[in-house]
This record gives C-alpha cells, structure tokens and sequence, in this order.
C-alpha cells in the first residue's frame, strides 16, 4: 500500500498532459491541448480530477500552455521546494570550444 508520503514512482512535481476526465485515477477518454501541474509535496493528489481538487491545487494545476507550464514548473520548484532557478535556454552559457588563449587545435 502507498500512503501519502510515499508518491508514485519517486516523483514530487509533475507536469503532464491535461486529460478530458479521470476515474478511478486514470484518464477516461482522450487528453486536452492543456498541461497541468501537479505537487505531491503541496498535497495535491493525481489520482483525482481536476474538478474534484481545492481551489489552492486547481490554481497550482493550471492548465497551462507547454511553455507556460515548463516556467510554472521551474518557478513553483524554486519558490515552493528551494530549488535554485534553472536558466531559460536562451540565456544558458554556451560552451567555449578551443584553448583558453582561443585558439583551435
């Protein structure tokens, strides 16, 4: 038996497809455009529908847009888990190639 404490598959924070309805804790029918966000460590519980959560998860869950939800994640891991912000991939340092005289070879 898996209790609370104890999440699925090793995971606290998840961003997943958004499907059309769950039961039972699985997706009944086909999947929206939306992702949602999902904290196990916030208390929210996959297992329920979107519909069936408080007001605190469902503002947590989103739906979001892809990159939407990838900024949520990385904002709600730093602000809610103190998780160092994650640089957007534009602004990663790109890597140097050659000496540190630059020169190749």
């Amino acid at each position: 038996m898996q209790t609370h404490d104890e999440p699925a598959l090793g995971w606290t924070l998840v961003l997943r497809r958004q499907p059309v309805h769950l039961v039972g804790g699985r997706p009944e029918g086909s999947y929206t455009d939306s992702y949602e966000l999902i904290c196990w460590d916030c208390g929210d519980d996959p297992d329920l529908d979107y519909r069936d959560i408080a007001s605190v998860f469902q503002r947590i869950r989103g739906p979001y847009r892809l990159s939407a939800g990838i900024e949520a994640y990385r904002q709600h891991d730093r602000l809610q888990h103190g998780q160092p912000p994650i640089p957007a991939a534009s602004s990663r340092p790109r890597k140097r190639t050659g000496s540190a005289d630059g020169k190749t070879g």
